[in-house]
């Protein structure tokens, strides 16, 4: 009797819980829309002369469960996607040396004998993320010059620093702060990557094992599978990208729109500036990533 009634229990407490897991759940955009899972890459390339160049990317994704069941689980690859970035936070901003805004979906980052930049999506408002970059950048001992331009959907504010000069803009875009933060270094870039003057050159890659098609200023680019995933790693591997995957721009805003085979397209809005070059990377679930290599 004893064995029956136990195993009557142990039934139905199983039952209750496949029951509960199924339970539709309203969604909460204070609990749900933080983003609970995280994809990291790094690479880095070393040489004999001490060339070294390290290039990080990582994006998160919001987990948003209909079910009890679904809500559990999130929770639970929350917590150890959180320990995760964290740590990928510290690790990313001391080998760089530059802070890291809060709360980012995407961010990609570049270290070479050329410059240290890092690129940041964020929902947090224009004016907390430039307070956030002021503040932060002043205890690194930057210090701001004169002439700020600050818009409502708009910043670009230049420093002074011991390694070098540096610049940060913002732009506010369909609710998320784009942060783009460079620091040229004294070394003068080769030109294999190097924009012609007074223009901007801009280079594509597909870190993906599908076809995707990139268009910029009504340009569609083709690039299959990989194609160019290696441009990041050093300028002589972007040198050896066909010429379909160089662009030459003039500084300005630019509409990017990216998509996979079989998925939907993304879009994003950059500005850049005369004398850059980026790297536009087809990422994870077609994520553009923008990286500033010079």
């Amino acid at each position: 009797m004893k064995r029956r009634t136990l195993g009557a229990l142990l039934a139905g407490g199983l039952f209750a819980a496949t029951a509960a897991m199924a339970i539709p759940v309203t969604p909460d955009p204070a609990r749900d829309s933080p983003t609970n899972t995280i994809q990291i890459s790094w690479s880095h390339t070393t040489r004999s002369n001490g060339y070294v160049d390290d290039t990080w990317w990582a994006t998160r994704d919001r987990c948003a469960p209909d079910y009890l069941g679904e809500r559990l689980l999130c929770d639970a690859v929350g917590l150890l996607a959180r320990t995760t970035s964290r740590t990928f936070e510290v690790k990313m901003s001391q080998d760089m040396g530059l802070p890291l805004a809060d709360r980012w979906g995407l961010m990609t980052a570049k270290n070479s004998p050329f410059i240290r930049s890092a690129h940041v999506e964020t929902p947090l408002g224009l004016e907390a993320v430039l307070g956030f970059y002021r503040a932060a950048l002043e205890k690194r001992g930057w210090t701001e010059n004169d002439g700020a331009v600050v818009e409502a959907d708009r910043a670009v504010v230049a420093f002074t620093t011991s390694d070098g000069p540096a610049l940060l803009r913002l732009v506010r875009q369909d609710h998320t702060t784009i942060a783009d933060l460079a620091l040229r270094k004294p070394l003068a870039a080769t030109a294999l990557i190097r924009p012609a003057p007074g223009q901007v050159r801009l280079l594509l890659g597909n870190k993906t094992d599908e076809a995707a098609d990139i268009t910029v200023n009504e340009r569609t680019i083709r690039l299959a599978a990989h194609a160019g995933e290696k441009l990041i790693d050093s300028d002589a591997a972007a040198d050896k990208l066909p010429d379909s995957q160089k662009i030459d721009l003039l500084p300005g805003k630019y509409r990017v729109t990216l998509q996979l085979e079989g998925s939907a397209a993304q879009q994003r809005e950059f500005e850049v500036a005369a004398n850059e070059t980026w790297g536009l990377l087809v990422g994870p679930a077609g994520a553009p990533l923008p990286i500033r290599l010079y």
